[in-house]
Order: structure tokens, then sequence, then C-alpha cells
């Protein structure tokens, strides 16, 4: 093992169980040593580190729950037990990808887009529990990935019968019981509530079966919160639609998460930013003002337990509802303390704006404050909130005019007809201070990248090679799964490289978001570097048919007597485990490790993270993303960014924009959203990001917004990305490959044109091939796109790879 991968995995080692939730807990851990231990559950020799697709990482190694409590010292009574799950889980495996092959002759697609992100429900079993040992443990562990949605089945978010059974009788029998998820997303555990321990592990990337045996053991403890509401799979809103293949209908406005449980009366399992620890906590807001429209509160936090640990104050607002209807209460800011032993105290300020409580006027195109009275409450969890303090606005306040921008919708939002009164009425009222603070007003069409000299004399053929993703004039199966690089082997793609005479260089481009995903090794020869390995992803390969599958791997093979060069990369925890650790600072320190593998095997720009809202539990690739809060997904994004452009000449690609909230038929899925919701909730998160980090890249999504591609859409492109949100780094495609090859049969919507794609003020159309290039030329010609907007396209492009150092 390398110094550098050895020095990764020790940094990341002791912050892992601050990512890990526990939702129940009775005192019986943790353990106070290793011991004899009864591990069953799929998860504990199947353990999964990620989920599928772009968030896969090639690391040296990986630490399965079985190994990490074998290397921890505990003896597990009754290893049979996985290896008899194992010959079922296989024989259940062959029957899946059969099922696969059939879709995809029945549907006439390819085997390919039959098999993206496909993932086979986890099967019933009969195994005898042996009910011999010290403690026990029960692992459920779920998957997804990119390319198909998660369903509302057993095996899937449900649990299986078989689960349901072993748990409670593992439950019944051990006073030393835990029940571990390890999962990327919500499992409806409300078959178990009885449960005395449930701890929801996670997916941690490499160290994960070595970050559970630290909780067990003590030696490290649970500290973090939900970023995403846990309730009966029943009990998500279902007013607007998921999973159609043509148009969704986003009818519940900006009522997603726990925004729609508050609205609609129903209690959840687990609410969001819930989390408990092996101690406890005592809570006591110190002061709350308001300055020129600056909020601080400062809240005492003290460990009134008997074990070490951490906790995270959460800070709330509940708006006043005037014309504009409100949700009951909104997420203003969040701050985590440093370990506190038991007895000790520490104080921690949390600090918000007032643009942080405004709503957006559809009627006046505004971002406006309300009149009436802001009530800001503190606590550890959305629920368990105190009201601190109370401001009063005597009358409204434009925060910000802009224009509307995205068409009306053929619906009207769902409205809050419920209203909590929070018991403030003993708090003073205090003046909502808005003294100096003057209305922005936006002024469109000013950002733009200026003239370059670089491309003086350029030819319009020229303009648009430097528009189109550097491709392979053979064409190949790489571009598709997101690996057309060249001089770094396994990245995902690079811009144009044949002006390097005129100062214009490549940029390389690596996938994330667990860590740089690249080939785990290569060797060199006479044409240049060579991936080690099939460009498809092994969970793919396996669906293809004999021959295929053998030509795949047979073109990943190394020449005989070639070198072998490792590229290994840590896998850092999935984006929902960072967000549940509620800590920037070690949100921060991963960015920091992944900017340090950049370095190494030199890649430019990472292209993650990813920070779309999950909206729905059942998003194949809410893994990836953060939370169904937009600032808690727009703080993460923001440290994870600051941490890898920490390093010269390395940066990040914000995605996907914007409202990517499923996989099917994602190429030419219409999301169909108002004005406000789009603002209020699925834009927020990137304006945070923007603001508070400057990533050097964006990159658009898949889908359609409002009917028209997000990447063909000038309004979300220039008008409100950078003229409203500042941005002035480079805007690219995600990796439209394949023409109609992956869209889902009988769509309604084709793939975007690449001549409409420059006019709305991309950069690059990724990864690029011939066929891209012809089209964005004939657009030219037809006056699509003028020659003008390829040449200040291109000025983003070179304005970003001097930023780099390129």
């Amino acid at each position: 093992m390398n110094a550098y991968e050895k020095e990764h995995l020790d940094m990341l080692r002791g912050y892992l169980p601050g990512c890990t939730v526990l939702l129940k807990k009775n005192g019986a851990f943790p353990l106070d040593g290793p011991c004899r231990i009864e591990a069953v559950g799929n998860g504990v020799r199947y353990t999964v580190k990620g989920g599928t697709g772009s968030g896969e990482v090639n690391s040296r190694y990986f630490c399965s729950i079985e190994k990490g409590l074998l290397d921890a010292g505990f003896r597990i009574s009754n290893m049979i037990w996985s290896t008899v799950y194992g010959s079922i889980r296989d024989k259940a495996k062959k029957q899946f990808i059969e099922g696969v092959r059939k879709k995809a002759r029945e549907q006439k697609i390819s085997v390919l887009a039959a098999s993206m992100g496909a993932v086979m429900k986890e099967p019933e079993y009969d195994i005898p529990l042996r009910f011999n040992a010290d403690a026990a443990i029960y692992v459920v562990s779920r998957i997804s990935g990119e390319g198909n949605d998660r369903l509302p089945e057993k095996g899937d978010v449900l649990l299986t019968d078989s689960e349901v059974r072993d748990i409670l009788a593992l439950d019944e029998k051990y006073d030393k019981f835990m029940l571990v998820i390890n999962a990327g997303g919500p499992v409806d555990l409300s078959p178990v509530m009885s449960v005395g321990n449930i701890l929801v592990l996670s997916q941690l990337g490499v160290e994960t079966g070595s970050a559970l045996a630290d909780i067990l053991l003590g030696k490290g403890y649970p500290s973090g919160k939900l970023s995403t509401t846990w309730a009966r799979c029943g009990d998500y809103s279902s007013i607007g639609g998921f999973g159609e293949r043509d148009d969704t209908e986003y009818r519940e406005g900006i009522y997603t998460g726990y925004r729609y449980f508050d609205m609609a009366g129903v209690k959840p399992l687990f609410p969001f930013g819930y989390g408990l620890g092996y101690t406890d906590f005592e809570l006591e807001t110190e002061s709350a003002g308001c300055a020129f429209g600056e909020f601080s509160v400062s809240v005492r936090v003290r460990n009134t337990g008997d074990s070490k640990g951490r906790e995270t104050v959460q800070v709330y607002a509940a708006c006043p509802k005037g014309r504009l209807d409100k949700e009951v209460k909104r997420l203003a800011g969040f701050a985590k303390t440093g370990e506190l032993s038991p007895g000790e105290e520490e104080t921690v300020t949390v600090r918000f704006t007032a643009a942080d409580l405004t709503s957006y006027d559809e009627k006046r195109s505004c971002y406006v404050l309300e009149p009436g009275r802001y009530t800001v409450l503190t606590g550890p969890d959305s629920e368990n909130i105190t009201p601190c303090a109370v401001f009063e606005l005597d009358e409204e306040f434009e925060i910000r005019q802009v224009s509307n921008l995205f068409g009306s919708v053929p619906f009207e939002d769902a409205e809050n007809s419920r209203e909590l009164v929070f018991d403030a009425e003993e708090l003073p009222v205090k003046k909502f201070d808005i003294e100096d603070l003057q209305t922005e007003i936006v002024t469109y069409g000013s950002n733009t990248a200026g003239p370059d000299p670089r491309l003086d004399g350029m030819s319009d053929e020229d303009l648009a090679y430097l528009g189109i993703g550097a491709f392979d004039p053979k064409g190949s199966l790489a571009g598709v799964i997101g690996d057309a690089g060249t001089t770094v082997p396994g990245a995902a793609g690079e811009s144009c490289s044949i002006y390097e005479d005129r100062g214009i260089s490549r940029i390389t481009m690596a996938d994330g978001p667990a860590g740089v995903r690249i080939a785990a090794g290569y060797y060199v020869d006479r044409k240049g570097k060579h991936a080690i390995g099939s460009v498809v992803p092994e969970g793919m390969i396996e669906m293809m048919p004999g021959i295929v599958k053998h030509i795949l791997l047979k073109a990943g093979a190394p020449k005989k007597g070639a070198e072998i060069f490792e590229q290994y990369c840590t896998a850092v925890p999935i984006a929902t485990a960072l967000a549940q650790s509620f800590d920037t600072d070690f949100v921060r320190m991963c960015g920091e490790i992944i900017g340090t593998e950049m370095e190494i095997f030199g890649v430019d720009l990472w292209l993650a993270p990813a920070l779309n809202i999950h909206r729905s539990i059942l998003c194949g690739r809410n893994f990836e993303y953060f939370s169904e809060d937009p600032l808690l997904s727009g703080r993460m994004a923001a440290a994870i960014t600051s941490g890898v452009q920490s390093h010269p000449g390395r940066g990040v690609t914000i995605k996907h924009f914007a409202a990517n909230n499923q996989e099917t038929n994602r190429y030419a899925n219409n999301s169909v959203i108002s004005e406000r919701a789009l603002r209020e909730i699925y834009l927020r998160g990137f304006e945070i990001c923007i603001k508070e980090s400057d990533p050097m890249a964006l990159m658009t999504s898949y889908n359609l917004l409002n009917g028209t591609h997000t990447s063909e859409s000038a309004a979300l492109v220039t008008a409100l990305l950078r003229d409203e949100f500042g941005f002035d780094g480079l805007v690219m495609t995600d990796w439209v490959v394949g023409g109609d090859l992956l869209l889902s049969k009988g769509s309604k919507y084709g793939t975007p044109d690449p001549a409409l794609v420059a006019a709305a003020g991309h950069s690059l159309f990724m990864p690029g091939s011939r066929k891209d290039l012809r089209d964005l030329l004939k657009g030219l010609k037809a006056g699509k796109v003028t020659r003008e907007k390829l040449a200040e396209n291109a000025g983003w492009l070179l304005h970003v790879a001097d930023r780099l150092g390129k």
C-alpha cells in the first residue's frame, strides 16, 4: 500500500462513526470488548461500500463487516450462515440476470441500457440461527445506482419476511443485539420498531466494516443525524408524480421531506436531523439577535451522560404566512460541537441571514420577506425544537428582484393548510433589523467571459472543436459509462487538445462523487496508456451475453510482459453519509483527500459533488446526493468543494443542474416544476455552493425542465446561473452519448442538440463525438447558434483552464 493510501485511510478512520446515525438505544452498547458474536444478515459478508455507476471508486481493498469484526478480535459464532446465504444469493442473481436480458429483448433495447443501475432485490431464505454467542448483530444491506430507481418492495425499501423474522428473534434472545442498516437511503423499519438498538451505518467507503467494529467496541461513537426523513414506505408524499416515463409533475411544490411531513401532520418513524449518541446532551440557548439582516444564535451544549460524544445544534425558522403559503419551519443553520467528555460543555454559534428566510413571489418575481413574526427555534433535530427568539418585521421587504424564467405549469402547487403555533408567548418580541439592507436588482446579460486573444483568427470549425469534448474518432463504448479519457486511464473525459500550440491545454476530468474514479491500473505501449480491466463496471459486465462479456474482459487485459502502473484511490463515504455527519470540517477534509489524489494522478476536474434533492426515497441515485434539505445540501457541497480546490490546479464540477430526481428514463424525462418550488428547493443548494465556494465547473442534467432540456435552457444556464448566481466557471453537459440508444422505448422527448446546447451557454458538449461536431457545425450554419456565442463559451473554458494553471 502506498503512503498516500495509508495516510488517507488513517485520516478517515476516526471520523467515520460521526457519519453513522444511532436511531435507538437501550444502553447495551458499546460492548466491554471483543467477544463471541452472532453476526448474520446479507450485509455481514456482502457489505456495500457505496452505490453503483459513476459513484464507484477503484480502491486497493475494502473492509467488509465480517472482516472488520474478525480484525477487531471478535469471534463470529456462525460464519456458515453467510456461506449458505451466499449460495441462495448466487442462485437468485442468475435468475435476475436472465430477467434483465429478457427485458432487453422484449423492449428491444440494449443490454447495456437495461442493466445500468439494475439491482437485484434481496431474496427470501431459511437459514437457522445459532443463539450461541454473547452478543448479536443483524446487518441489512441495500444497494442502488445510476440508471434505475429503487422499488417499494420486499428486498429493497421493504424488509423481507426472512429479515423481519430473524431480526425479531435475535432481539428477543439477546440482551446485546443491534440492528445495523448498511444502505444509501431509507429502509422501512416499521415491522422492527420494537428492537432496542438500531444503527444506520450507511455506506462509508473502504473502511465500512472497521467503522462498525469501532462503534461496537466504543472506540468510536455515532454522532450523525439523518439528512433525510425515515418513515413508513406508505407515509411518504404521493402528491407529485415519480417514475413516469415522460412528464413528472412536482405537484407537491415546496413540500418535500420534512416540509411535507409537517404540512400533512404525519409523524415519521425518525424525523429529519434525528440521531442519538452513546451519551446524552442538554441544550440551552444563551442568546439570539439580529442586526442589519444578520442573525446570530448561541447555544450551550452540555454532555449530561457518562460517555464522550458530539452533538449538532440545529436552528429552524418559522416564517409568517401572509400572501404566500409557507412551510411550518425550515432549517436556517447548524453547528456541531467538538468532542465533549461527561460533564463538559461548549457554546456554539449559528449564523444565518435575512435572505435565508425569504420566499419566492412568482407574481412579482422577487425574493421577499413578508411582515409578521419570525420564530427562531433550536434543538437536536427537526421535531425536538424549542422557540428561543421572536423577531418582528413591520413591513414587507424585497431582498432580490429577478425575472421569472421557467414558464408556467399546468397545476397549482400543494398548499399548507396546517399551521403549527410554537409556544413563544413568554419570549420578548425583538426587532427584525433590516436597516441598511438594499434590494438587489439583477441585471441580465452582464456576466460574460469577454474576448480572449487566443481565439483570434480561429475558424468556425476551430471554435466548434473547442466546444466538443475530445473524442475517439472510431467511437467506443467507453463514453457511455464515463471512460473517455486518454491521458489518465479510466478518466471520464477531456477537453479538446489540438490547439496546444495556441496555449490551450486539455482539461482532464474524472468521475466521483465518493472519491476519484479512474482505472485501478494501466500499462504503456507505443500507442499510449491503456486501462487494465473493462471500461464497463463489473455489475454491468455480468449482465452481458457470454461473447460480449468475453470481448470486454479481453479488451482490458494487459499485454504480456507489460509493466503495470497502479492508480488506486480512496473511497470516502457516500454523499448522504457525509451530510449525516453535519460536520463541514470533516467534509472539507474529504475534499482535501480527493484533491491530493487528483494531484497524484493528473486529474484537473472532479465530476462531483452532486447535490440534487432527495425528493423521493425511491430515486436510485440518492446515495450520491446529500439531503432532502437544500441548505444542508449546499453547505456540504461547498465544504467538499473548498477542500478539493484548496489544491492549486484542481477543481470540482457541481452537478446535476437541475431537478434530476429520478433515474427512470433519465435521458428524456421532463421535470415539471413551478418557478417557486424550483427556486426555493431545487436550485437553492447550487446557489449556496456557488456563492460560498466558487466551484470551477458545473454539469447540467439529462432531464428536461418544463419542456426544455436543461442543457438547452439559456434561462437556466445563462440568465439564472451566470447573471443571478454569479457563476464564472465553465458549463458542460452530462455524458450525452448513443443517440436514442439509452432512451426508454416510446419516449416522448429526444436527446439534446449540440447547437442548442452551445446557444444556451455550454462550453463543452461531453464526452464528444464526430457526430456531435458535425451537428454543431450544421447548427451554426442554420443559425441555431452564433459564432459569437461559440467564442464566448470558449472564453469561459479558457478562463477555467487559466484558473487550473493549464
